[in-house]
């Protein structure tokens, strides 16, 4: 087991751990979250010893091999599929030893060890690997250099992946991964049977994926068990009790609502207002949560909007003999909540630049309005900022009618404080000229905001004050993203690119998610085209058919859900008792706490079951 017994780290007079304790077994998936600046990723260095504690220890059995994610890695002509098998370090020692050994008896002992470690089927799992995070054929014998910043931390995640690991620490994993990929890595880490501490700020995947949460704030370190909503319930519990968050509480359940509420005037989309209520439920924890955010965000709304505010029909899209997109078409109107959605390499990014000017149709055109000023945000406009002068000079010059306080106040609210914006931009983090770029565009009053990935980076406090900003905001919103939490907030029509084209996708968020996982790399297009008008008429007639057993199908989700709930409460009333971790031998917990984990997973599949059943129940009448 990793046993973190009273940890303290200094960096100078700054205290950043005192006290802080841990203990991870095997199996066990611990998220390890907090504010941006709390020294994350200093207590993976510390795990690691990259670091040495000022105070403390940390210790784990000297035979497990450790594995982690470099962020970093020197630039080499290594082939892709080479370099992830590099990662099974014991393995290559082996190769090695075999290039070298003449003697029959040592060879053959060589050969059994190669094969013990997994050596004849090393290209095969790392080629598994490459393909799980996106990677074709072709480019498996690609050179580690020819790859983009994005791809190469990919390259290390597969790396990371590959070797046989007894501890493994993953350092923001799903920064540069699409949603196909995040649900890959997410059945992958299901599998893995060793200690596993991850940082990342994508809510979804963590729920997915991990059983316990180590919370830092004020030099401390406390420990939750369940994954990163369960912590998110207990700890708005802790905050309830203290009283200290009723009035910022209670504003930001009002901008829930309003969110809500423009779901509601909308007859036609039953099912997602029902879905809408019970994320509200689920919201106003998490807000509850994080109302100590220091951030202060909002977009200005547009002054003036064309109705509509750009249209195209039967567009081609790419790049000089490439189509990458073909007879594109879509309307967008005031106000829309647009979210595309489509594998890694399929054109979404290739669609936005099209929609934004900053690529011209190989054929046909898109038409704007004449009050359709577009606000863009994409990964390499952080990389076109003047580095060189500060946040406050950028902003000043960007608008020249802001005051100086004004500017000051205004770059407050996005998370910067006066030192900040008085350092060069070179200076900020990633998820700081993230949050720059947001804050030059929230204050451009466009009618249009198109957001490419705007979540990299970016803290968990951060992405809820962005899906708070963005509910208020009145223009349209078309956004690209891996974030499912974030997308479920703010959108209410989702597009598909997928085999070449692009189409209306009539399910919801919860449905893509779900044929992707079961058909895995497969297309899922097939929903859309079964979304026709004859496909329609069929399947609401054969739900007025069976009307009868619907209905009955409703009541048994709603006893359902009452049996799992009763049982699960009367778990977690003994789980939120210090004395059980205390007092309750280790079997006997770890069997409680996974009785509590299958509960939840019957309470999560009997809602989505009633949900379904509730909404076509409605729309038959």
């Amino acid at each position: 087991m990793l046993r973190v017994q009273d940890l303290k780290f200094e960096r100078g007079d700054d205290v950043l751990f005192d006290g802080v304790n841990l203990v991870v077994y095997p199996g066990q998936r611990v998220a390890v979250v907090g504010r941006n600046g709390v020294g994350k990723s200093t207590f993976f260095n510390l795990v690691l010893k990259k670091l040495e504690a000022s105070g403390g220890e940390v210790d784990f059995p000297e035979d497990w091999e450790v594995g982690y994610m470099a962020q970093e890695v020197e630039i080499n002509d290594r082939p892709a599929i080479e370099f992830v098998i590099d990662g099974h370090k014991e393995l290559r020692k082996t190769e090695k030893a075999i290039a070298e050994t003449e003697d029959p008896v040592k060879l053959a002992n060589l050969y059994t060890q190669y094969d013990d470690q997994g050596g004849y089927q090393s290209e095969a799992r790392a080629g598994e690997i490459l393909y799980g995070l996106g990677f074709n054929d072709e480019e498996t014998t690609k050179p580690y250099r020819a790859f983009s910043g994005g791809w190469r931390i990919r390259l290390n995640l597969a790396q990371a992946l590959m070797a046989p690991s007894d501890m493994l620490l993953l350092d923001e994993p799903t920064n540069h991964l699409d949603l196909e990929a995040i649900l890959w890595l997410e059945n992958w880490l299901k599998r893995f049977q060793g200690a596993l501490l991850i940082i990342a700020h994508d809510r979804a995947f963590l729920d997915a994926t991990v059983t316990q949460v180590l919370y830092l704030a004020g030099a401390e370190g406390k420990f939750y068990k369940g994954n990163y909503s369960s912590f998110e319930r207990q700890r708005s519990d802790e905050l309830e009790r203290e009283q200290a968050m009723a009035v910022k509480h209670q504003a930001q359940v009002s901008h829930i609502q309003q969110f809500v509420d423009r779901f509601r005037a909308t007859a036609s989309k039953a099912k997602q207002v029902q879905s809408r209520i019970k994320a509200l439920e689920r919201m106003q924890t998490q807000a509850a949560l994080h109302v100590d955010s220091d951030y202060r965000v909002n977009f200005s709304n547009p002054d003036k909007v064309s109705n509509p505010l750009f249209s195209f029909r039967k567009m081609d899209l790419g790049y000089g003999d490439s189509v990458i997109l073909k007879q594109v078409g879509q309307t967008v109107l005031p106000g829309a909540r647009i979210g595309v959605l489509g594998a890694n390499g399929a054109g979404k990014s290739t669609l936005l630049k099209a929609i934004v000017g900053d690529l011209e149709p190989l054929k046909g055109q898109l038409e704007k309005g004449t009050h359709s000023h577009i606000g863009y945000f994409a990964q390499h406009q952080l990389e076109s900022l003047d580095v060189s002068a500060t946040a406050y000079e950028s902003m000043m010059e960007i608008r020249p009618d802001f005051r100086e306080q004004q500017c000051r106040d205004y770059l407050g609210g996005w998370g910067f404080n006066l030192p900040m914006i008085q350092r060069p931009i070179k200076s900020l983090s990633g998820g700081e000229k993230a949050r720059f770029v947001m804050a030059i565009l929230a204050s451009e009053k466009p009618a249009v905001l198109v957001l490419d990935e705007p979540t990299n980076h970016l803290d968990l406090d951060m992405r809820d004050a962005l899906a708070l900003a963005l509910q208020a905001y009145t223009g349209a919103v078309i956004i690209v993203a891996h974030d499912r939490s974030l997308l479920a907030k703010i959108v209410d029509e989702l597009w598909l690119v997928e085999n070449g084209t692009l189409t209306t996708y009539h399910g919801d968020l919860e449905d893509y998610t779900a044929a992707r996982i079961e058909n895995g790399s497969a297309s899922v297009g097939s929903k859309d085209t079964a979304g026709s008008k004859k496909a329609q008429r069929q399947e609401r007639a054969a739900a007025r058919a069976s009307l009868t057993e619907l209905r009955k199908s409703v009541r048994n989700f709603e006893k359902e859900m009452e049996r799992s709930n009763t049982k699960l409460k009367a778990i977690e009333d003994i789980l939120a008792d210090q004395k059980t971790y205390d007092e309750m031998p280790a079997d006997e917990l770890n069997d409680l706490l996974a009785k509590a984990a299958n509960l939840r997973k019957q309470v999560d599949k009997s809602e989505e079951g009633w949900l379904a059943a509730s909404a076509e129940l409605e729309s038959i009448g």
